[in-house]
């Protein structure tokens, strides 16, 4: 194998799929993508509702855990990321959610030139091939596939239904026109398979002679030769194997991710001056903005039995899933073809917030989403979580070694507004719950109970039950190149260094409204053009609701 390609990308995941695909399209071009984790063949990846078995596998997940939440009686926190080809798109709930125009108008607001709704639609676009076809806001022929779910169980409709009957409105696209209602939930899903970054666009590449896939390979650090990045350092296999290098002849793309990016940045002497040596690394540019900024969505299950036996709790046995997976293996259809997150809802938690802060999934089935506790009776529930925490965490180095895991924390709950929306997510889910859609089926209310109705009940309830609902971001953010915290400007070149890039969700300036794998693969996409020094796409004209009364009115 050559050593020296025209561009190095460090992970193939979400967007690091998308840039190597797209920049190979070109056969002048050479790309090798290193990537820590190996291959995703295995059925537990490919069956959509196997979901909770790779995110909590030591073979497909970094297995990385949070400091104690100080804010949430001192809980250690499991992020998972996805140590595989296709990365956390190979280990996610599969759930496809753009976010709102209104955040990446704030993109651009906070010095991410270019990155507006009108400039990143375009993208989305291109990326994807809808099930039910494109127009101004869906793509028709792009990698990857999105469709929706069957809505064969009741209690899916049940949910919309008593959404509409609490004076909220019914959504014909949460990724169109209007993302504020409820309505159904878009999926990563095609012909019964996971439909990662992988299967879109790294496999259709791997047959091109100018791309070179190197599995198992451990980034140890950015080769820099004064304030030029010509290559990565890895070790393949393990911390025993000696080190190897690639290098590149035009510039080196992280696409590690939120947390794996900043870390490999520090270990290349890239980031806050003092941290850089008290972990004893040599300072090669002092970036103050890098491992900094975390942030992530929060959620919790409103569980509620259900007087009818129809929920998924029928399929929890070993024979009955047994069954499911045989069929699935067979046929690819049945329970084995969905991840089970076919409705939803975005809405606003008060007057005064201009587009929603709280995300609903819904699940007709009580169980935690890692799959590890699931109640003991039929029920249903809606994960509810807040969009736009205050709070603010960091990713720092423990030391030099590479394969040492990194100190997270999210500072999660930090902020008193926090509480507040969190508070506002059991208030409302509480009488969504309560409507006339919901008499037949509606038991007793699993959590958070229904005694718990003050605020220091709901409170104790937060701070025992909420989780993580895995969307970290930020930890290299995006911004201009007078800003002091910004590691990369809006062509995501790092700050100070050339030839050196980092594009996936650790470039994020704020979280988006809602799951983050839909953006990041749109941020692969307009970063190969940038790449590339292609034009960008023609922007949009295509418009985006705002509540016309959203000053006075919470729905």
């Amino acid at each position: 194998m050559p050593d020296s390609f025209d561009y190095v990308i460090v992970g193939a995941g979400s967007a690091g799929c998308v840039i190597a695909n797209r920049l190979t399209e070109d056969p002048s071009v050479t790309v090798a993508v290193l990537e820590a984790g190996g291959n995703d063949w295995s059925p537990f990846i490919q069956m959509p509702s196997a979901l909770s078995i790779p995110m909590n596998s030591a073979k497909y997940d970094w297995r990385y855990e949070t400091e104690p939440e100080p804010h949430l009686n001192g809980r250690v926190f499991h992020v998972p990321r996805g140590k595989v080809l296709g990365g956390s798109s190979s280990i996610n709930g599969m759930v496809y959610v753009r976010g709102n125009a209104q955040d990446f108008d704030g993109w651009a607001e906070q010095g991410a030139k270019g990155w507006d709704y009108a400039r990143v639609l375009p993208y989305f676009r291109r990326a994807e091939t809808r099930e039910e076809g494109g127009d101004a806001y869906r793509g028709s022929d792009g990698p990857l596939h999105t469709s929706y779910g069957p809505m064969k169980n009741p209690l899916y409709r049940a949910f919309v239904d008593a959404a509409t009957q609490a004076g909220y409105a019914e959504t014909d696209d949460i990724n169109g026109f209007r993302q504020e209602g409820f309505g159904r939930m878009d999926r990563t899903i095609h012909a019964g398979r996971r439909w990662s970054a992988a299967n879109a666009y790294l496999r259709p590449a791997m047959g091109r002679p100018n791309l070179r896939v190197i599995p198992r390979a451990m980034a140890t650090r950015v080769i820099l030769e004064g304030r030029r990045a010509v290559g990565v350092a890895y070790k393949p296999g393990g911390a025993s194997y000696p080190e190897q290098q690639v290098r590149a002849r035009r510039e080196v793309i992280l696409a590690g991710g939120a947390i794996n990016s900043p870390v490999l940045l520090k270990l290349s002497g890239v980031g806050p001056g003092a941290e850089l040596q008290a972990a004893g690394l040599p300072v090669m540019l002092d970036l103050p903005g890098v491992g900094e900024n975390l942030q992530d969505h929060m959620e919790f299950y409103f569980q509620v039995e259900s007087r009818e036996p129809i929920t998924l709790y029928t399929h929890m046995g070993a024979w009955a899933k047994l069954l499911i997976g045989l069929r699935w293996m067979a046929f690819k259809d049945g329970l084995g073809a969905t991840n089970h997150f076919e409705s939803c809802g975005f809405i606003r938690s008060r007057a005064g917030v201009r587009w929603p802060d709280i995300q609903y999934h819904f699940l007709p089935l009580a169980i935690t989403y890692d799959g590890k506790s699931l109640a003991s009776a039929h029920g249903y529930q809606a994960h509810v979580g807040t969009m736009r925490s205050r709070s603010r965490g960091h990713v720092r180095l423990r030391g030099p070694d590479p394969f040492a895991k990194p100190a997270i924390r999210f500072n999660y709950m930090s902020h008193p507004e926090d509480w507040e929306e969190m508070r506002a997510c059991v208030r409302l889910t509480r009488e969504i719950f309560a409507q006339k859609a919901f008499d037949p089926y509606r038991g007793r209310e699993i959590q958070p109970g229904a005694d718990a109705t003050s605020d220091e009940a709901i409170d104790a309830f937060l701070r025992e039950k909420l989780e993580s609902a895995y969307h970290p971001c930020g930890t290299c953010r995006m911004g201009a190149a007078g800003d002091p915290m910004a590691v990369v400007d809006p062509e995501l070149r790092v700050i100070g260094l050339e030839a050196l890039r980092v594009a996936d969700t650790s470039t994020f300036p704020t979280i988006t409204t809602g799951n983050l794998n839909a953006p990041a693969i749109m941020l692969g996409e307009k970063a190969s053009d940038l790449i590339r020094g292609r034009d960008p796409l023609p922007p949009s004209n295509a418009p985006a609701f705002v509540h016309p009364e959203w000053e006075a009115r919470q729905r």
